[in-house]
């Protein structure tokens, strides 16, 4: 099977690197009945960290942090990818947006034990739908 590729519109949470504060998100989101596509956390400086969030349902994740009091920024765009988990999936997807001149500038994959992947790939804006119509999603 060929990788699906389709558009993905994520948010980013900035809190406190403490314990807990992670959860606390996630928890608010599962319990409002949001599904989350793909999530993420990277430290930003000595004290925060960015949640990267890719909800299933937009309008249902803007209630929910709304009613919580969560402060997100985005939308944003990004390229979700699926597929079978074969040697050059992600070689084959970062040489089609080479050739087409589409700088990635920043990538995170995993793979699962049933033989599937599933990448996510941001570029810059300005080159998005250039990078949608390269890939065929």
């Amino acid at each position: 099977m060929a990788a699906k590729i389709v558009r993905g519109e994520y948010y980013h949470a900035t809190v406190k690197d403490r314990p807990g504060e992670g959860y606390r998100l996630l928890a608010e989101l599962a319990s409002s009945g949001v599904n989350l596509l793909a999530f993420s956390a990277v430290p930003v400086g000595q004290d925060q960290t960015q949640l990267v969030l890719f909800p299933a349902d937009q309008a249902k994740f803007l209630k929910a942090v709304e009613s919580a009091g969560i402060t997100v920024t985005g939308p944003h765009h990004a390229l979700l990818i699926r597929g079978d988990d074969k040697l050059g999936s992600i070689t084959e997807i970062h040489r089609k947006l080479f050739d087409a001149r589409i700088n990635v500038y920043a990538s995170s994959g995993v793979t699962a034990e049933c033989g599937r992947f599933g990448y996510v790939v941001y570029v810059k804006d300005q080159d998005f739908e250039a990078a949608l119509n390269i890939l065929g999603a």
